[in-house]
């Protein structure tokens, strides 16, 4: 393998500005009616089958009319601008169960599902579960209303099912971590190789039941001429609260800083509003995604409402050693050993624990 890199920025379709796709539709795939009613069909007997979500695999649903849409978001994750929406599930006509289980299938065509939490759970939620902010100590960022710094999940795909929109805001936002590099190479140069050092990171901070105070990743990764972000600065900085991590120096600060300044800039993320039905697959190597701050219905039963997987995909992609959350395991995985509630099967685990993250 290959990891130098010279000082010419990366190029290729990964290299994306939020407002050069904003006009567009390109990164919109909409479902045909064939596609639609296949994915129905398939759901409907993954509910009636009820299988564990730790055993299921992709070949006991095959799919035929929806593999071209497979297949054209692995290849947009694997050698696009790295994402992709599929647009037009009728979720507010399924319920939850059958929403989620055509979720999960899609999902186990692109990848194996990771465990998400020390729960085992493979099927997660974002949703705001009390009136906490990210401020409150333990509060997990995925049950609060507060925007989000851009950042990436533990896994090499995130996906995203929308059953239920905010009444205000909650807006996906994407940016590429190619752009933002590029954008650091040229404006300081000195700074850049700071991004392929190991830096600490708080696993605690993500999850509460942590094995660890926390674990060690470069931010960026460049072999064989593929290059791929991991990146957070909030829970670098909350990292260096613990003992033993060493202290964050000028420069590297500064560069965290940057980082995050160049990620908001005008013109450089991508915003999207959620639909119900909406799904979002997303290589967290190509993109750091985020959502603005929103306001939720008053009812519970309307609260915004989204599923989550995180997929580990089997497509060789060089990456230096240990990039990346690397602590979390697939669930065919050997040597976890998940705590006592977990929820694997379809029907409990569409249904968000409310003492998550409270």
């Amino acid at each position: 393998m290959t990891t130098d890199l010279s000082s010419s920025p990366i190029t290729g379709p990964s290299a994306w500005r939020g407002d050069e796709l904003a006009g567009s539709t390109e990164w919109i795939y909409l479902l045909s009616d064939a596609e639609r009613e296949e994915l129905e069909t398939l759901g409907r007997r993954f509910v009636e089958d009820d299988p564990d979500l730790r055993k299921v695999t992709a070949e006991s649903y095959p799919l035929v009319a929806a593999r071209d849409m497979i297949e054209e978001c692995a290849r947009q994750m694997d050698a696009g601008r790295g994402f992709i929406l599929v647009r037009g599930l009728r979720t507010d006509e399924y319920g939850d169960t059958l929403s989620g289980a055509i979720f999960f299938l899609m999902g186990l065509h692109l990848g194996t599902p990771m465990e998400q939490n020390q729960l085992g759970n493979v099927l997660d939620h974002v949703i705001a579960t009390s009136n906490k902010t990210l401020d409150d100590p333990g509060a997990l960022p995925s049950r609060v209303r507060d925007r989000l710094p851009f950042h990436s999940d533990s896994s090499d795909v995130v996906a995203l099912m929308c059953l239920r929109a905010s009444k205000e805001g909650g807006s996906s936002s994407l940016v590429s971590g190619t752009t933002i590099y590029n954008e650091i190479l040229r404006r300081r140069p000195d700074l850049a190789p700071l991004l392929f050092e190991p830096w600490h990171w708080d696993w605690r901070g993500q999850d509460p039941d942590a094995l660890s105070n926390t674990y060690v990743s470069p931010i960026c990764s460049y072999v064989d001429g593929i290059f791929s972000t991991y990146a957070g600065s909030t829970m670098i900085f909350s990292a260096q609260k613990y003992p033993g991590v060493p202290k964050l120096t000028d420069a590297q600060i500064e560069l965290l800083h940057l980082y995050d300044e160049i990620s908001q800039e005008q013109g450089l993320p991508i915003d999207m509003d959620f639909q119900p039905g909406d799904v979002q697959w997303l290589l967290n190597y190509a993109a750091l995604h985020s959502r603005t701050s929103y306001v939720d219905w008053p009812e519970p039963e309307r609260r915004r409402h989204l599923l989550r997987l995180w997929l580990k995909r089997d497509v060789g992609r060089p990456l230096v050693e240990g990039f990346g959350k690397n602590v979390v395991k697939a669930r065919d995985e050997e040597d976890k050993k998940p705590l006592p509630g977990g929820s694997f099967r379809i029907a409990e685990a569409v249904v968000p624990n409310q003492d998550w993250g409270n």
